[in-house]
């Protein structure tokens, strides 16, 4: 890999993006000097190199920006108490940015100082740069006498020095260092704390949708589940087993993980919701992820709506299902959310018949993902969760009429506007004001009307 990286700036040249104003003999200079043909050659009537954009952001320009953001302290159940018995009491679901990733990060330090715990394994992505508090974090535990074990993913495209800067320095603190399965891309987003208690161990977990990154945590909207659910747990010991190579796992209790059992699982939730339409008239499917475009699920979603069952999708990039087709997808409809923060975390909603099933995970419905990474789903087990998950998360997603567009027959995207005199709904800003808990943990539905939901006409 270390390789591979130094001879990125020297690899072949894939595309070659000018101004339509160069002239011909220019580009054919450059054209048999970079060694390729007239077919590698964009011509863009637009501004190129975008990433010069992002210097705007240095400019003293307040009235021109975002009003600054500060994520709160997230409240709960037995806050008073520690983060370990905290989680004993309830699982705890946070929604980043809106809710601080310092609770995660406290999480993992809490960890490493705690006597009673003996172990921490993690899967690392993207860390980030170099002041990453979680990787801090392990070495501290390792000092402090913990069993650690880490899986760092150094293909992660473009954090690949990073990530290899950082496991060089956790193999030299003597944390167990260990780089995936061959031939399979490590992309879920897991941690797991061993603690030595009263009656025996407890395993205590964290499953998120997003990357162990306290930067990017501050603006990439995500959640995570923490838990010490002892099937969940054992799950989780499996799947670390498996990518440590102690184990060939093919099955699993609560979790959905590819590539062995999660495309499997969806597969037959969505025809469990269509046995079920089928017989009670009361299907639901909702799924809000980054990107669909595996033809599997793609007709297996056409065909559950050709039952009637309404689904909504939020995919905030590719899609490669067309929504409300006559006879097709009449009863789908798919919306885009771009705003402020970047919408990147994956929940699947299944109605289950009015017992709704809900899983939050790193998987999109992909090829690669199902087929060619680890990834890993996890259930909402919590009835107190599942609902707030869709009250107070779904629920005003599907109302927003300020950062939506929707998907149209025909591929092309209009934007969602508020209805009449409506003052449009801004979900982000919404998050940032309501908190998934309050402090004496009443549950009421979003202050908005929810119910309504805007056509994605």
């Amino acid at each position: 890999m270390e390789q591979e990286v130094r001879e990125r700036r020297f690899g072949i040249v894939v595309d070659l993006a000018v101004n339509p104003s160069m002239p011909p003999r220019i580009q054919q200079l450059l054209l048999e000097n970079l060694e390729i043909s007239a077919k590698d050659l964009t011509i863009i009537d637009g501004p190129l190199g975008m990433g010069d954009v992002m210097e705007l952001c240095n400019l003293d320009r307040p009235d021109i920006k975002d009003t600054p953001f500060a994520p709160r302290i997230p409240t709960f159940p037995h806050s008073g108490a520690d983060l370990f018995t905290a989680i004993q009491h309830n699982d705890l679901l946070l929604h980043h940015p809106y809710d601080s990733f310092g609770t995660v990060v406290e999480f993992i330090q809490a960890a490493a100082q705690d006597p009673h715990v003996l172990a921490i394994k993690q899967a690392l992505y993207r860390v980030g740069g170099s002041n990453s508090p979680v990787v801090k974090a392990l070495l501290e535990a390792v000092e402090n006498g913990k069993q650690v074990a880490v899986l760092v993913e150094l293909k992660a495209r473009f954090d690949e020095e990073n990530n290899i800067v950082w496991a060089r320095e956790l193999e030299r603190a003597g944390v167990h260092v260990v780089y995936g399965l061959i031939g399979l891309k490590t992309h879920t987003k897991v941690a797991m704390v061993v603690r030595k208690e009263e009656h025996g161990l407890r395993r205590y977990l964290h499953i998120g949708t997003g990357n162990y990154n306290a930067g990017t945590a501050r603006i990439y909207e995500d959640l995570c589940l923490l838990t010490c659910r002892p099937e969940i747990g054992s799950d989780v010991s499996d799947l670390f087993n498996a990518l440590t190579g102690y184990s060939r796992q093919t099955d699993y209790r609560r979790l959905l993980v590819a590539p062995v059992s999660l495309r499997r699982g969806i597969v037959e939730r969505i025809e469990r919701e269509i046995r079920l339409h089928e017989q009670y008239g009361n299907g639901r499917i909702i799924f809000k992820i980054n990107s669909l475009t595996d033809p599997e699920i793609v007709s297996l979603l056409y065909r559950a709506s050709q039952t009637g069952i309404p689904i909504d999708l939020i995919v905030r990039g590719i899609c490669s299902l067309r929504p409300e087709l006559e006879g097709i997808s009449e009863t789908i409809r798919v919306r885009s959310l771009v705003g402020r923060f970047l919408e990147h975390s994956r929940i699947y909603y299944f109605g289950n018949n009015e017992n709704p099933e809900i899983y939050i995970g790193s998987a999109d419905m992909m090829q690669r993902n199902l087929n060619t990474r680890v990834e890993s789903l996890v259930p909402i087990e919590s009835l107190v969760l599942r609902r707030v998950l869709y009250e107070k998360v779904l629920c005003p997603l599907l109302s927003d009429t300020a950062n939506a567009h929707a998907l149209q027959p025909d591929g092309q995207y209009v934007r969602i506007l508020p209805l009449g005199d409506e003052t449009a709904f801004d979900s982000q800003a919404w998050f940032m004001q309501h908190p998934l808990f309050n402090h004496d943990d009443e549950l009421e539905p979003p202050e908005t009307t929810i119910s309504a939901l805007p056509s994605s006409s």
